[in-house]
Parts: structure tokens; C-alpha cells; sequence
């Protein structure tokens, strides 16, 4: 559920100069199931274009699944899925993806510059040493701030720029949407706010759309377009301010939420203890 956080400004509910006409993700009549138990379902959303959009919800409750539906992991066990204008397929190279725990399924060997060309070949291990490939990385490098420790072996890197490699992987390729599941899981607060703004900076610079799924909402609060919530089973996308209120968010976690403004405009949610 949210935690405390310092106060950030009001959301707009649109960032200036996002494309309309085309969704980047249309579900229609789409449901999740595994085992034959249904995730959560009568998914009928159409996220826009451009924007910086945050997907919450309790545990359970199916973020995740959602990113993998996008993704073409896992099929719908009903309706249609649509993503940057096509049907959700795995493999789509417009897709940057950055998965939780970046770090647990790579060797203590390979280094941040080899998990990023791994973002060109794919899973294989025979690295080509062309020079297209290596300008390639070196801008998704130089784009997330990592060419300085690149070369480092990923376990000797710290959280934050773990996950920065994480994210120049994701980019290489210039993807037109970004993808990422908890991203600020297990960093503190410095390197949140980081990883924020790098975020944000990326969003604003390769105009990608990005979707992202967090515990905590204030610290992406200030430049949201818009929240997906998964609530009673059901995914919604809503505006900033619809989305931000204290009852919704008291339902959607089980536990009282309040959503605080201070005296000069900062917006902020917390528990009620």
C-alpha cells in the first residue's frame, strides 16, 4: 500500500504534447486466468498515447499479469488486446520491458555493458562485436547515465545503477513503449527519486510511452498522465484526479488511505494509522 512521502505538486491529467489519436493499449472484454481461476476480468480500457501512466493495486490482485498480457506472455482467456496499434504479440520489439528483480536471473559473472547487448541479441551468447551494435549500446548506456560502470560485473553494482542497466537494456532499439514492474522496489529513497527522474527525463525526451507498476504512487505523483487500478477484479484507467481521492484508494487497498494537500499545492497520499 502507499507509504508516506514528502509532499509532491498536483498532476496534471495529461502531459503537454501526448498524441490522442491512437491508444497505446486497448482492451476490450479481456480476462486473465490461470489454472482456471480467474485473475480479473471485463477488461475494457484504452490507455493514450505519450504519457507516463502508473498501474496499482493491492497484492493479487494482478499487475503483473496485466504487463504480461501487454507483453504476449500469456494470452487472454477472453477478449482482445491491443498494443501500439496491433494485437499484443511476445517479442515486439516496440516494447522496452524491465522485469522485477533485474538482477536475480543473470550470472554474478556478465557485466552491465554484456546485459545490454544482450537487449540487441536477444538470448544469444555469441556477442557480435559490430560497430552499428556497440553505438547502439553505448546510447542506451549514455542515455540512463551507466557508460562509467558498465563495464563493472553486475553484482558489484549497487541497486540504482542496477537498475539503470536495467533500463538501457530495455532501450536499446529505441522501443516505443517502456515497460517496467516495480522499478523502484528495494531502493532507498535517493535512488528512487533517481530512478524517477530518469524516468521522467527519457519519457519526455524519446516521447515513449511508459507503464509502470509501483507499490507507491508519490513519487511519481507530479508527472503522471494517468493510473491504471485494478479494483473488485476489474481494471480501470482513470485521470490523476479521479484516481488520487481517499475513498477509492481506501477501497482499492483494504486499509484507510488519505490523500493529503498541502497549503502550497503538494499532493500526497499516506496511512491512516
Amino acid at each position: 500500500m502507499p507509504d508516506p512521502s514528502v509532499g509532491s505538486p498536483v498532476p496534471g491529467d495529461r502531459v503537454a504534447g501526448d498524441p490522442a489519436d491512437e491508444p497505446a493499449v486497448r482492451l476490450q472484454g479481456v480476462s486473465v486466468a490461470y489454472g482456471g481461476r480467474t485473475i480479473w476480468s471485463h477488461g475494457d480500457l484504452e490507455i493514450p498515447s505519450g504519457g507516463l501512466v502508473c498501474i496499482i493495486g493491492p497484492n493479487g490482485s494482478g499487475k503483473t499479469s496485466l504487463l504480461h498480457l501487454l507483453l504476449g506472455m500469456i494470452p487472454p482467456a477472453s477478449g482482445t488486446v491491443e498494443v501500439l496499434g496491433a494485437p499484443a504479440r511476445r517479442g515486439d520489439a516496440r516494447i522496452g520491458y524491465v522485469p522485477q528483480r533485474f538482477g536475480d536471473s543473470v550470472g554474478d559473472a556478465i557485466t552491465g555493458r554484456d546485459l545490454v547487448r544482450l537487449g540487441h541479441t536477444g538470448s544469444r551468447w555469441g556477442l557480435r562485436r559490430d560497430r552499428q551494435v556497440t553505438a547502439e549500446v553505448d546510447a542506451a548506456l549514455d542515455a540512463v547515465g551507466g557508460r562509467e560502470f558498465a563495464s563493472r560485473r553486475l553484482a558489484t553494482l549497487s541497486g540504482g545503477q542496477q537498475q539503470r542497466i536495467a533500463v538501457a537494456q530495455a532501450l536499446v532499439g529505441s522501443p516505443e513503449m517502456l515497460v517496467l514492474d516495480e522499478p523502484l522496489a528495494n531502493l532507498d529513497l535517493r535512488n528512487q527519486r533517481d530512478v524517477v527522474d530518469l524516468l521522467v527525463g527519457l519519457r519526455e525526451q524519446r516521447h515513449v510511452t511508459m507503464l509502470v507498476v509501483v507499490h507507491d504512487l508519490n513519487p511519481f505523483l507530479p508527472h503522471l498522465s494517468g493510473i491504471v487500478y485494478l479494483l473488485d477484479g476489474h481494471p480501470h484507467y482513470g485521470a490523476v484526479s479521479d484516481v488520487v481521492d481517499g475513498d477509492l484508494l481506501t477501497h482499492l487497498y483494504g486499509t484507510s488511505i488519505q490523500v493529503v494537500r498541502t497549503a502550497t499545492g503538494d499532493l500526497y497520499t499516506r496511512a491512516r494509522t
